[in-house]
């Protein structure tokens, strides 16, 4: 899955946010209401959600989206730099069972980001070239 769309209440601070901090770019801007973000293998599109009514979180049904990293230790390193940028964080960096490692934090409008380092996928993306 390299595409994911996204309604968000304020679409000025999500563009900033994976932008200046996440690395992506801005691919294309059709009008003041979306944004389509790339970094280069990945696509994130950005739609402003009405916010003239309360949205039901209840009926939000993703989890979290993630960005792989090539090594375990660029976990770590995202988190230090998300960290003294002031983004809210859900956990710390750990160590999975499979050998994984990563950390949950939030975007600005509340969507949980996962920062993941996980082997089989590495290894994956170096033998065809990605990362």
């Amino acid at each position: 899955m390299r595409h994911v769309a996204l309604f968000v209440r304020d679409l000025e601070a999500c563009v900033s946010f994976y932008t200046s901090l996440m690395g992506m770019e801005v691919e294309w801007r059709p009008d003041e209401q979306n944004a389509y973000l790339t970094s280069g293998s990945d696509n994130l599109a950005l739609h402003q959600a009405s916010t003239d009514h309360r949205r039901d979180e209840c009926a939000q049904r993703l989890d979290h989206i993630g960005f792989f990293q090539k090594y375990a230790e660029d976990v770590d390193h995202w988190f230090k730099f998300l960290q003294d940028h002031d983004v809210r964080m859900r956990t710390e960096p750990r160590t999975h069972r499979d050998g994984a490692r990563s950390f949950y934090c939030y975007d600005p409008d509340g969507t949980v980001i996962q920062i993941i380092h996980h082997p089989p996928v590495a290894d994956w993306e170096q033998m065809r070239g990605i990362n």
